[in-house]
């Protein structure tokens, strides 16, 4: 890691019910289980520890509370980090969706168009947003770390564009709720540090 060079830290917010189901969850705002709140909660020793310098949330309930229980008090909120906007397919799970385009996969086919509150988003636009946010946090991590509190989808375009990578390559990544994830610096070059831990995982 570079010298006085700090890590992007991406935190994936805890558990909802939709994410517990399996359901699309872009725009629509769904809180936290009970379950999710402890496990934001039992990542907050592990960031105590490190020496955050800002912290960026999207502005969703869930990961705007994440935050918080995990001791990252008043985030600011960037709607950049909000989630893969869904269209015509939020709420409903993988199978519901393949039961109307079989086989359908979000890296390769993308989202129909919803109703005015889920218009869809092509990969490029999302990517484009995770571009903004690097563009944002890469300065800033001269100082120290800077902590994303975002979501899945969101995060895995943004971890494959922090690498140089297509926006479809976030489809390596598997993101689970809860997790911190570690991006950061080896020889100059951008490199992944860690990826999906969760908080009992981290040293």
């Amino acid at each position: 890691m570079m010298l006085g060079m700090g890590e992007l830290i991406l935190i994936r917010h805890g558990e909802t019910e939709w994410s517990r189901s399996g359901q699309h969850t872009g725009r629509t705002d769904v809180p936290l289980t009970e379950a999710g709140r402890k496990t934001a909660a039992r990542l907050a020793p592990v960031l105590a520890s490190r020496h955050i310098v800002a912290t960026f949330a999207s502005p969703a309930s869930r990961a705007a509370d994440t935050a918080n229980l995990a001791g990252l008090a008043s985030p600011t909120l960037d709607p950049n980090l909000q989630e893969w906007d869904y269209g015509g397919y939020e709420g409903l799970t993988t199978a519901q969706i393949r039961q109307r385009q079989t086989d359908w996969y979000l890296w390769r086919d993308g989202v129909i168009p919803g109703d005015d509150d889920h218009p869809g988003e092509a990969a490029d636009e999302v990517a484009a947003r995770a571009d903004a946010v690097l563009a944002r946090s890469a300065p800033l991590m001269d100082s120290g770390d800077i902590a994303l509190v975002a979501h899945g989808h969101l995060l895995r375009v943004l971890a494959a564009r922090w690498l140089g990578l297509e926006p479809a390559a976030g489809r390596f990544f598997r993101l689970d709720t809860g997790t911190l994830s570690l991006l950061g610096f080896e020889h100059d070059e951008r490199v992944i540090c860690a990826w999906n831990v969760p908080p009992d995982g981290i040293g």
